[in-house]
């Protein structure tokens, strides 16, 4: 079995303009093999699946890992476009990527940010989505549910999101981003070890120029405290009705997922296909393809067989 930690780098990153980005990516794998998109998260970047991509590329799979917006190197194409960070934004871009490489269909897999995204698109787009892997399961939110109070235990896992909500928390952010994400990765992943190198390999993608108006946006905007682009309206109305997932799904959880997370019997219901739901053991954390990468591209070929 691979153990985290085997791989340290892609090979060259490639670049390509998609929709209102011009998208950092790495790929690996068949040109001509199945596709696999592989979505991170915040505050993470591509290098939580360098060691997934290769057991992919491996089993035959064109496997995609792109930057997302604000991150490393994926760029705004205009200085004029608004630095959005809603749930639906990131989906579009996602779906702009595969337009741009000519891809009707992958399979989608992402945690946290990545798996919000993944989810969207198979939701609202599911014919661009083959199946879906999705860490802590079913994440469609909406400015709505946003606005309900949670108990107090809950509320004090979320304490970024209200520091966020300040300028005190827009410069604070902006000031200490890498002392920022480590802590987070620790709260995250509390029995994760990760070393210097690990955190500083991903850290680099933090010092993307709009990386911190993307990340307050994103988390102002699910408080309803900022707006998103009218033009995303329609595609959010949608997506407050929290609708099922009807593509074959694997549902992931670490066993010490020190995230807000919900118990898969929460969100069970909300997919409608073929699925099944898995908890990795091992004192695996938040970020479960670098934590469990073995067991997150199995999920992957399993999932493709539904």
């Amino acid at each position: 079995m691979m153990r985290n930690g085997t791989n340290t780098s892609f090979d060259a990153l490639k670049q390509i303009d998609a929709g209102v980005l011009n998208v950092g990516y790495a790929e690996a794998g068949p040109s001509d093999g199945p596709v696999v998109l592989l979505l991170h998260g915040w505050p993470y970047d591509i290098y939580s699946y360098v060691d997934v991509a290769p057991l992919l590329a491996n089993a035959g799979y064109r496997v995609i890992v792109p930057y997302l917006r604000g991150y490393g190197t994926t760029t705004f194409l205009s200085s004029t476009t608004p630095r959005n960070g809603q749930q639906s934004v990131v989906a579009v871009d996602s779906i702009a990527l595969m337009d741009a490489l000519k891809i009707e269909k992958a399979i989608l897999a992402g945690f946290d940010w990545g798996a919000r995204t993944a989810n969207i698109v198979a939701a609202i787009f599911p014919e661009r989505c083959k199946a879906l892997v999705s860490v802590s399961g079913y994440l469609i939110g909406s400015q709505q549910a946003g606005q309900v109070p949670l108990p107090p235990k809950a509320e004090l896992q979320w304490w970024y999101q209200y520091y966020f909500a300040t300028e005190r928390g827009r410069a604070g952010y902006d000031k200490y981003r890498h002392d920022f994400a480590k802590l987070i990765w620790q709260l995250a992943s509390p029995q994760w070890d990760f070393d210097d190198a690990t955190f500083e390999r991903s850290a680099a993608a933090f010092d993307n120029a709009d990386h911190v108006s993307i990340v307050i946006h994103n988390y102002r905007w699910r408080l309803g405290l900022a707006e998103g682009e009218p033009k995303y309206d329609e595609l959010e109305q949608r997506l407050a009705q929290a609708p099922d997932i009807t593509v074959p799904t694997i549902t992931l959880e670490g066993d010490a997922n020190g995230a807000p997370h919900l118990d898969a019997s929460a969100y069970a219901r909300k997919f409608s296909g073929k699925y099944s739901h898995r908890v990795i053991t091992g004192g695996v954390g938040h970020n479960l393809p670098q934590e469990a990468p073995q067991a997150f591209a199995q999920a992957v070929v399993d999932v493709d067989a539904y």
